[in-house]
């Protein structure tokens, strides 16, 4: 058995893997930790995700958690996803981060205990999106500069960060696969006089409204002709499933290193 430490385990995201854990016969939940300001503290974790009572009370000791745990699945917010990694690199414990809108700091110290520790970091933890991942690399490499390319996202309307991290890294995997550099390409939305589009460059734009999980489209088009390459989710169990997963590959005994879903799944 596996046993694993769910850090940020109120939120959408938390609950949606506290369900999962139970349904992952090789995944030993325990325990559920969130920062000690929140209201559902002190409740039991199952209840919280609509499963029932299962023993595990969400607490705020975030130190106990990480001891108890094989791997720690942060899907908290950016803000505490250093102090996960540096008690995961005190105690050797593996760690998934699905946590997006990393800052450069924050990214930094995950970049320093992935000397000490191995970790899965990816923006979009689902298993259908890391195919589409490489899927869009394959077409950008083979269309070309000859195809605009055009990414379109959704998300809730209470998602912070915009764009989305997998609509980044959708942008980062069509220019690898067009030997681009992203950020020398990407154009975040449009407005005014901008003039005519120039040729490979990469757009990018982010929609928020109501209660959609995660929507995410690439359009490749050149004239006569278009390519639509899109990922829908309807749950976020979706992701839950795929950040245990990773887990369970971690617990397999990896090298210290940053790894993501494309190696988690065999496609580099």
């Amino acid at each position: 058995m596996i046993k694993v430490t769910i850090v940020g385990a109120a939120g959408r995201m938390g609950q949606a893997l506290v369900r999962c854990s139970k349904l992952m016969p090789e995944i030993q939940l325990v325990a559920a930790v969130d920062k000690a300001s929140c209201p559902l503290c002190g409740k039991d974790a199952g209840m919280i995700a609509g499963i029932g009572d299962i023993g595990i009370v969400i607490t705020s000791d975030l130190p106990a958690a990480v001891k108890a745990a094989d791997v720690l699945i942060d899907f908290s917010f950016h803000e505490n996803v250093p102090a996960t990694v540096k008690l995961a690199v005190e105690q050797k414990k593996a760690v998934v981060i699905g946590t997006t809108g990393l800052n450069p700091d924050e990214r930094a110290s995950v970049d320093q205990a992935a000397k000490v520790i191995p970790i899965v970091w990816a923006p979009n933890m689902s298993l259908g999106v890391n195919v589409l991942f490489a899927l869009v690399e394959q077409a950008g490499k083979a269309l070309g500069l000859d195809y605009d390319v055009e990414i379109t996202e959704a998300h809730h309307r209470y998602k912070k960060d915009a764009p989305s991290g997998t609509a980044l890294r959708l942008g980062e995997k069509v220019a690898q696969g067009r030997k681009q550099n992203f950020r020398d390409v990407a154009i975040f939305g449009r407005e005014g006089l901008g003039g005519e589009r120039p040729k490979g460059q990469i757009g990018i734009h982010a929609l928020r409204a109501a209660d959609i999980i995660g929507d995410h489209t690439v359009l490749f088009a050149t004239e006569g002709e278009r390519v639509e390459i899109s990922h829908r989710a309807t749950s976020r169990d979706a992701f839950a499933k795929g950040a245990l997963h990773a887990g369970a590959w971690l617990a397999g005994g990896r090298k210290p290193g940053i790894y993501d879903m494309q190696d988690v799944l065999g496609l580099r």
